[in-house]
């Protein structure tokens, strides 16, 4: 897979010592794209870190959200590296940077911290197929999905572009669904860690009739018969 200048072609060529950043309910996925602005002196050292080597980040979730913050946080075991794609600095003090996501990967174990960031060693030898572009799209149920995220739309009162939809392939569908999902960290959690994306489909699908049902949204599931 393509990451800006860089080219993943499988699990071994994702660096097996990582900076991560514990970040709750956000979510990356392969070949996605997160914006992230960063402010904290411990972040901005670990932007500098990545630039000065192969800029590869790991988006991870905290297990938990503590007062202590993310710092004494146990992690979930599997997160996602993405590679710095983009990168400016605003000249206040912020970095303004782009990760696109390369592959998942399960930690290890994590190491001692470096200039207040968290590292850990990974593996994506688990994740092979986050390497092929579309790998399993075509057992996506497309229209299943589409159903789902209109009844969404029009529960929340909110606009879509349709025709950028209809052009997007289904992993960037699916993945982008995903990545903009309302959810909380256990559902983020279960759309990271679905084994393949028709998976990831239908756990998203799930996520949302649940909550429309709980809203009283609508019968989402007699209206998806």
């Amino acid at each position: 897979m393509q990451a800006g200048n860089a080219t993943y072609e499988g699990p071994n060529d994702l660096p097996d010592l990582i900076p991560v950043f514990p970040l709750p309910e956000a979510l990356l996925l392969p070949r996605g794209q997160m914006p992230l602005n960063i402010f904290e002196p411990r972040y901005m050292a670990m932007i500098d870190h990545a630039m000065a080597g192969d800029r590869i980040i790991g988006m991870v979730q905290p297990m938990t959200v503590t007062e202590d913050g993310e710092d004494a946080a146990e992690l979930f075991a599997v997160g996602c590296a993405g590679r710095i794609t983009s990168y400016s600095e605003t000249g206040d003090g912020r970095y303004m940077i782009c990760l696109t996501g390369v592959s998942r990967f399960r930690i290890l174990e994590e190491v001692e911290p470096e200039s207040g960031f968290r590292r850990c060693r990974v593996s994506a030898i688990d994740f092979p197929s986050d390497f092929v572009e579309d790998a399993g799209a075509d057992t996506v149920d497309r229209s299943h999905l589409l159903d789902t995220f209109r009844l969404y739309l029009d529960a929340n009162q909110l606009e879509a572009d349709w025709d950028s939809i209809e052009k997007a392939s289904n992993e960037t569908l699916v993945n982008a669904l995903s990545m903009m999902s309302p959810y909380g960290m256990a559902e983020k959690q279960a759309l990271l860690e679905a084994p393949d994306l028709r998976t990831r489909a239908e756990t998203l699908i799930a996520l949302t009739e649940v909550s429309l049902a709980r809203r009283g949204d609508g019968n989402a599931s007699s209206q998806l018969q």
